[in-house]
């Protein structure tokens, strides 16, 4: 526990501290100690101005995929992975084969595969070339899947169907609240995908305007090197703290969400 502890928290400090150093500071002093004048709120500052505060269009981006990507995830997974669970049909063994084989799939393997069929479709270089893919998440769909078999129990969709309730409000209104903690999961899995996401956005992306925070920051990055260097990595790391703030967030307003146990004792065996 004490080495995880260490590799987890001493790069976050390191991080932490250093965003509290200006360049010049932060190239002449040791990581993890302090030195020279404390400037946060200046490098805050400079992080959003800088380069007409692309940043925040940056910050945006990733916002926006993280939404409609993320979320979407979550609700194609919720749904498929409920129904996988709960109905009987022909084909169901093989769907789930496809589902292991497509878990055991590298992203990295289809990146390129995936830009030659969007740059076919004329969808690079646009959201959609981001959104689209995020929506896909077999690792998602196999928790819910698993998940959704032990937390659901047949006897209570039964009563439900025997009061008259039809498929869908069954699913809406009594499967989604037993699902909670696993979808939680998935969707915690997901946002965290989608806001770390950089190798597909590198290579469908074009145009910094529509940059996630993960390729501008590496952008900024490599502006300390070449004719005209201009290194910035005071705002780098500035950066990459104010991008894990959201995550931190994310975590902590939906950790209480993860209970174990919601269906025991609902059905008598």
């Amino acid at each position: 526990m004490a080495v995880y502890l260490a590799y987890t928290l001493v790069p976050l400090a390191w991080l932490l501290i250093s965003a509290t150093k200006t360049q010049q500071a932060l190239l002449s002093t040791p990581g993890l100690s302090f030195g020279g004048p404390f400037a946060l709120l200046d490098n805050i500052v400079q992080t959003f101005t800088y380069d007409n505060g692309i940043f925040l269009r940056w910050l945006g981006n990733t916002l926006l995929y993280v939404v409609l990507g993320a979320g979407g995830a979550t609700a194609l997974a919720t749904a498929a992975g409920y129904g996988l669970a709960k109905y009987r049909f022909r084909g169901r063994n093989a769907v789930f084969a496809v589902v292991l084989g497509a878990i055991a799939i590298p992203g990295t393997a289809l990146a390129v595969p995936t830009f030659l069929l969007f740059s076919d479709l004329g969808l690079t270089n646009t959201p959609w070339a981001i959104i689209i893919p995020s929506l896909v998440s077999p690792f998602g769909l196999y928790l819910v899947w698993v998940y959704a078999a032990e937390a659901v129990p047949d006897e209570l969709l039964e009563a439900a169907r025997l009061d008259g309730a039809g498929e869908v409000r069954i699913f809406l209104t009594v499967a989604l609240r037993l699902l909670a903690p696993g979808i939680v999961t998935v969707a915690l899995f997901a946002v965290v995908s989608t806001w770390n996401n950089y190798f597909l956005p590198l290579i469908m992306l074009s145009d910094p305007d529509w940059y996630p925070l993960t390729v501008g920051l590496n952008q900024w990055s490599a502006q300390a090197f070449g004719v005209g260097a201009q290194p910035i990595y005071h705002l780098v790391i500035t950066g990459s703290v104010i991008t894990i703030v959201p995550l931190v967030v994310a975590f902590l307003l939906l950790q209480r969400f993860w209970q174990s146990g919601l269906s025991a004792g609902g059905v008598k065996q």
